[in-house]
């Protein structure tokens, strides 16, 4: 039954994208480069834009003798060049962005803060430009911390909980990263209303999968399981709740989304569902036939909110898009692909920067 919805899911992406010309943005990333070998089998033509502060060149292996890739920081370009790189597309997928996982969104603020001229930048060359859609990668940080403060909460967080068109409404968002990210919807609506742009924001949540880096919270948690780290460090106190999304599930949903939305209404990408980090650790430590002796819980460490997960009826109802990979599903092909790349790594530093 899975696999017969995986194919069914392809079929109704693939004849669209044959010999469309479709930009991505921080295609060099751990989403992007997915999306990129996505778009690459679905026969588009494409063009991949990254500074390569954290996505990496290897990332592209599967696809780089079948698109054009330009090493470019969109925080500085001229409007003049990415005018010219966004000349003659079809489709522009942003990714790009000054991201991590929590340990470096909350402690590199100013960073991140950038942003807001990257979107700018992009959204200026978008609307000069006669384009089908602008698919931008927002976050679930874009919702309130408020709605996401009690752990064993049923609650799943829905896209008017922070309406981008709501500009008389009080709106919340999670720290710094997510108030960029607030900020780029509302611009991203502002370039609709005015130039009648297309485009599309699709909110992510703690996606997973091979090509992350241990910046972020399942690899973080993998990395330190193969390398035997013991007393094992848990963040928090390991009841924190997230809804992990497999990177595939996210790629397929912004497609679907490319494909069906053009007026800014944003779309919830996740599972629905929420997974204690303690639970996901044990199963993390089952598929490898390992458990330390002791766990270490370091309350002092950033955990974010407590309670995270996505409604996704607006994903099945306007996209007929469900997410199609358990957790454990995923966790086993993200854990094979680390330990074919990474072996015993041990550098923990890795943990609180984008790269080293």
């Amino acid at each position: 039954m899975k696999q017969l919805l995986r194919s069914n899911q392809d079929k109704i992406l693939s004849p669209r994208w044959v010999d469309k010309s479709v930009l991505v943005t921080g295609g060099a990333s751990f989403i992007g480069s997915h999306l990129v070998d996505k778009l690459v089998q679905l026969g588009a033509n494409v063009s991949v834009l990254d500074d390569l502060s954290s996505g990496r060149l290897e990332n592209l292996e599967e696809s780089e003798h079948r698109i054009k890739f330009a090493k470019k920081d969109l925080e500085y370009i001229s409007k003049g060049e990415i005018r010219s790189l966004f000349r003659d597309q079809d489709i522009v997928f942003h990714l790009a962005a000054v991201h991590g996982g929590r340990g470096y969104i909350q402690t590199h603020p100013a960073d991140v803060c950038s942003n807001l001229s990257i979107d700018h930048h992009v959204f200026e060359a978008a609307a000069a430009s006669n384009l089908e859609n602008v698919v931008y990668s927002s976050t679930a940080c874009v919702y309130p911390d408020a709605l996401q403060s009690k752990v064993g909460s049923e609650y799943k967080l829905k896209e008017s909980d922070s309406d981008p068109t709501r500009l008389d409404f009080p709106m919340s968002a999670d720290i710094e990263y997510g108030w960029g990210k607030l900020m780029g919807e509302i611009q991203l609506n502002a370039f609709i209303k005015q130039y009648g742009m297309k485009g599309c924001p699709v909110r992510f949540v703690t996606t997973y999968g091979p090509r992350e880096n241990e910046t972020h919270a399942i690899i973080a948690l993998i990395f330190k399981a193969i390398a035997r780290i013991d007393p094992y460090s848990i963040w928090g106190n390991g009841n924190q709740e997230r809804d992990f999304t497999y990177v595939e599930d996210i790629v397929d949903g912004t497609l679907m989304a490319a494909e069906r939305i053009f007026d800014g209404t944003p779309i919830n990408l996740g599972t629905g569902k929420k997974s204690k980090i303690i639970e996901t650790v044990e199963q993390i430590c089952n598929i490898l036939n390992w458990k330390p002796q002791k766990f270490k819980f370091e309350e002092y460490m950033p955990v974010g909110p407590l309670s995270r997960a996505l409604d996704n009826t607006r994903a099945k109802d306007m996209l007929g898009w469900e997410p199609k990979f358990s957790l454990e599903e995923g966790l086993r092909r993200t854990i094979e692909w680390y330990k074919n790349k990474h072996g015993d790594w041990k550098d923990k530093r890795i943990l609180l920067e984008r790269s080293l």
